[in-house]
């Protein structure tokens, strides 16, 4: 079967997400024509949203997300012929445990360390570091190369072992929480009080296309945000509006913002 790509991504208005969208197509146009089994590799939560709206839209297909536990950000898409059933569908993702004392490494070293052995992004999911060890959620196909050959994080020697999904646990993740006077809900005001930035120097990374809302690029420093949503600027870090205690007489936003460590 071949399917029109440019009918099913017109809608999608993020260039930098149109090849992989094609990719989605592609995997649709095999499990139509084998009658098999796709999966994608990891996707945020904002890549999946974009997958969904095309996916949607093939009646003779289901899919399902998977990145080990349900709070995953980052998760695979599974797509097969909809007269399966869901316990049908293959596990394509394994739960690599790294025994390490962690006193001292974070997120970023772990996954440093794996990128460091030659293996895509895309190919890992969410890293999930607890006391003495991290779990780590992978595409099968590279979970034994990384068995053999990963056996340092930073300069402290680890040794990996598979893990049944089941045995992964959820981190939550640690913040500080600061409290802010907003004159508006725009990016570049919420940008300058989360980050302790001049409103020209938002307006500039925001430009740059540094930040992400809800893992969307925005480059539109008037974009309005709202409560819940999880702002991401490049060489800061991670936040998000948790909440609004209330509008001062005159007309200010009394937030707090959640700032990610």
């Amino acid at each position: 079967m071949k399917i029109d790509r440019e009918k099913y991504i017109s809608h999608i208005k993020d260039n930098d997400k149109i090849i992989e969208m094609r990719r989605i197509i592609d995997k649709i146009e095999v499990v139509l024509t084998n009658h098999s089994f796709e999966s994608t590799d990891f996707m945020d939560p904002y890549e999946r949203l974009l997958a969904k709206s095309i996916l949607n839209r093939f009646m003779e297909i289901n899919y399902l997300e998977n990145g080990g536990i349900i709070q995953a950000e980052r998760q695979i898409i599974n797509i097969y012929p909809d007269y399966y059933r869901k316990i049908d569908v293959p596990k394509d993702i394994i739960c690599l445990r790294v025994n390490v004392d962690t006193d001292g490494l974070s997120h970023k070293d772990f996954l440093g360390s794996i990128l460091n052995l030659g293996i895509k992004r895309t190919k890992i999911g969410d890293i999930l570091v607890h006391e003495g060890y991290a779990d780590i959620i992978v595409k099968q196909e590279i979970s034994d190369f990384i068995l053999f050959n990963l056996n340092r994080i930073k300069n402290t020697k680890v040794t990996v072992e598979e893990k049944s999904l089941d045995a992964i646990s959820f981190v939550e993740s640690e913040y500080k929480e600061i409290n802010k006077i907003l004159s508006s809900y725009r990016l570049d005001v919420y940008i300058s009080a989360a980050y302790n930035l001049s409103r020209q120097e938002s307006i500039d990374i925001i430009k740059s296309e540094y930040v992400k809302v809800n893992w969307e690029p925005i480059n539109k420093s008037s974009k309005d945000i709202a409560v819940g949503d999880i702002v991401s600027v490049r060489g800061y870090g991670r936040s998000a509006l948790h909440s609004v205690e209330g509008i001062s007489k005159k007309g200010k936003i009394k937030a707090t913002i959640r700032i990610l460590i």
